[in-house]
């Protein structure tokens, strides 16, 4: 008990970049009610993907990214590409789990920006 302690750097697990400044596709993500609670947004370029929540969603929407960013960081541990880790999201979710990529809600933004202002909005 009286030896100093031996610190040990983990690795941490591999994560897509959180950031870009490339183009960006990105889709909704809504509860079973069909409320917007966020977006999921990818750049396969950019080896990014994120999820940003949205503001009027409040703590559910805030609390839903553990979830998104889990699924993200499992996609890359697999050697996915953003995009692909998008499809997969897409077919393992549905309107019965507590929120899902809503159908036919993907598009592509100009900038990360631009789906932060989206999710700001009310």
């Amino acid at each position: 008990m009286t030896e100093p302690l031996q610190w040990e750097e983990a690795d941490n697990a591999p994560r897509y970049a959180s950031t870009t400044d490339k183009p960006v596709q990105f889709a909704v993500v809504a509860d079973r009610t069909g409320t917007v609670l966020g977006y999921v947004w990818v750049n396969d370029e950019a080896d990014a993907a994120g999820w940003q929540y949205r503001r009027a969603g409040g703590d559910e929407a805030f609390n839903m990214g553990a979830l998104w960013v889990a699924e993200f960081t499992d996609a890359k541990q697999q050697g996915l590409a953003p995009s692909a880790a998008l499809a997969k999201m897409s077919r393992e979710y549905g309107p019965e789990d507590p929120s899902h990529i809503a159908p036919g809600s993907l598009k592509e933004a100009p900038t990360l920006q631009t789906v932060k202002d989206l999710a700001s909005k009310s």
